[in-house]
């Protein structure tokens, strides 16, 4: 008995002895989101999809990735505002100006933009790709040339905004008259 009662003291003093268990002191998680984080790649497959089909002078079926209040917007300012004037130009150019055109050496980014900065980055997915252009117009003229596009996607994953980032120069220049 004098053994349990030893044991039982000498517990009782190492517990009141020992300091209290410590907790970790972990910083609150930060709730807010990324300024941008990555994307579903989805958004990547969905935009070569859509370039192959403009590619293949499939303007309908490139303009089914579309919302009907779509803007395009190039660099040098120019724009067109609706899916019936972006019809309109792609297949004017096929019609007159495109012999043939094909996208290489792509490359796609997804990203969801949740806090705009002060700029045109409006909130959700955008799509940022880069790609060469090699186009052939009907007047015998060939080019090869960087593009850079950004696409917006609104909540039904359909293009509302369209920056494209060309040098339109060249182009300009192949297809003067002379």
């Amino acid at each position: 008995m004098k053994n349990v009662f030893v044991i039982g003291a000498c517990l009782a003093i190492m517990m009141a002895c020992s300091k209290p268990e410590e907790k970790a002191t972990v910083p609150a998680a930060d709730t807010k989101p990324p300024q941008a984080e990555f994307a579903d790649p989805k958004y990547a497959e969905m935009g070569k999809k859509n370039i192959a089909a403009l590619a293949a002078n499939d303007v309908d079926t490139w303009l089914t990735a579309f919302s009907d209040n779509a803007k395009y917007y190039w660099s040098g300012g120019d724009s067109l505002i609706g899916k019936p004037a972006i019809a309109d130009y792609w297949k004017n150019r096929y019609a007159k100006v495109i012999d043939s055109i094909s996208f290489v050496d792509d490359i796609w980014t997804p990203l969801k933009i949740n806090v705009p900065q002060k700029g045109p980055d409006a909130p959700g997915v955008w799509l940022l790709s880069w790609y060469q252009v090699k186009i052939k117009y009907k007047n015998g003229q060939k080019l090869a040339f960087w593009v850079h596009t950004d696409l917006h996607y609104d909540s039904l994953d359909k293009i509302d905004v369209v920056v494209q980032y060309i040098d339109r120069a060249p182009i300009n220049a192949a297809l003067a008259k002379k």
